[in-house]
């Protein structure tokens, strides 16, 4: 079978999207009635982190492991790969797709991710570059079936993602173009959407029926089923400093009680990709209130890893026969009985 990796929100189709989400939220409920299914027995997911992580990398772990798998953390300097080692980057690749079933990578560099993925075996999965963050988009999806309105389709949902472009809201973006979705951004024309990447999406949705618009006045806000926003500040963009992005988005672009009143929707839900910097991007009376979804998001993380994980493994799943088991397990005990050590 093909190889398929998840390196970018737009490696999957709008079927596949949906099929994966289905999939994640069936396993989510076999778990929630005691049954953990071993789709994943026997396989080992080795993941590479050049950034500090809390719920990419504990979700990924933790969905290994219920699943019936096992995870290895390679951190920086634990493996022979960087400044300190002495393997390039698609030597080291290789290895690892030949020692592993499937590889997680968090670094800065996309094309890195990719040069990865054409060098391994094993399937390979983006845990977030400084240009996306697919797991976090596919999480998002089933999230927001989770909490759908009431007489709509995925295609009449709006969401507008408030504040400063990072990897998230490029992230929203992609999910939305594919989806058919209807996605705005409220941000100074400063801090909006590149015209390239928005020319892209433009092109996705063009198929899908998505709509697409940037703003920088408030009536954007209107109708909107999910606001989403993300950190106005991090290690994607360093050249200001934090008070300097204070100035540039604070207070118009939190996401507070008064924001949330202008999309006259009483039942607009809150997302955030977490972590969250309380009453800069968003105000605690959000976060914490009961239009947040945002701790949904974050526990979703671990249900759509398992999904992603046995979609992309299922694909190269090969069950030996019966009698091929009973040989070689009859092979295996004649050997061990033989054993020169008794």
């Amino acid at each position: 079978m093909t190889k398929r990796d998840c390196i970018e929100t737009l490696a999957f189709s709008k079927e596949e999207m949906q099929y994966i989400t289905d999939l994640g939220l069936k396993i989510k409920a076999a778990i929630a009635n005691g049954y953990y299914p071993p789709l994943l027995k026997g396989k080992s997911l080795g993941m590479i982190f050049d950034q500090s992580s809390t719920r990419t990398r504990c979700s990924a772990e933790a969905a290994m492991t219920e699943l019936g798998g096992h995870a290895l953390y390679l951190a920086p300097g634990q493996i022979q790969l960087g400044e300190n080692g002495h393997e390039n980057l698609e030597d080291t690749s290789r290895v690892l797709g030949d020692l592993l079933d499937i590889i997680g990578v968090r670094i800065s560099s996309q094309e890195a991710i990719k040069s990865i993925a054409l060098s391994s075996r094993a399937p390979v999965v983006s845990f977030m570059s400084d240009d996306d963050h697919p797991t976090q988009a596919l999480g998002d999806l089933m999230t927001i079936e989770e909490n759908m309105p009431a007489g709509k389709k995925i295609e009449d949902v709006k969401l507008v993602f408030v504040g400063d472009t990072t990897q998230i809201t490029l992230s929203a973006l992609s999910l939305c173009a594919q989806m058919g979705m209807n996605f705005a951004q409220y941000a100074p024309k400063e801090k909006q959407i590149s015209t390239a990447i928005l020319n892209q999406a433009k092109e996705i949705a063009v198929k899908s029926g998505a709509t697409i618009e940037l703003s920088d006045q408030d009536d954007i806000l209107q109708g909107a089923d999910l606001v989403y926003t993300d950190v106005w500040y991090g290690s994607y963009e360093d050249e200001l400093t934090k008070e300097e992005y204070l100035k540039i988005f604070y207070p118009k672009y939190q996401v507070n009680e008064k924001l949330l009143a202008k999309t006259h929707n009483t039942n607009v839900k809150f997302m955030h990709c977490l972590p969250a910097n309380r009453e800069e991007e968003v105000s605690t009376a959000v976060l914490e209130g009961k239009h947040s979804i945002a701790w949904e998001q974050s526990a979703n993380k671990k249900a759509i890893m398992r999904a992603i994980f046995t979609y992309l493994l299922n694909s190269q799943k090969q069950e030996p026969s019966a009698s091929v088991k009973t040989n070689f397990q009859n092979e295996l005990d004649a050997m061990l009985a033989k054993s020169p050590v008794k």
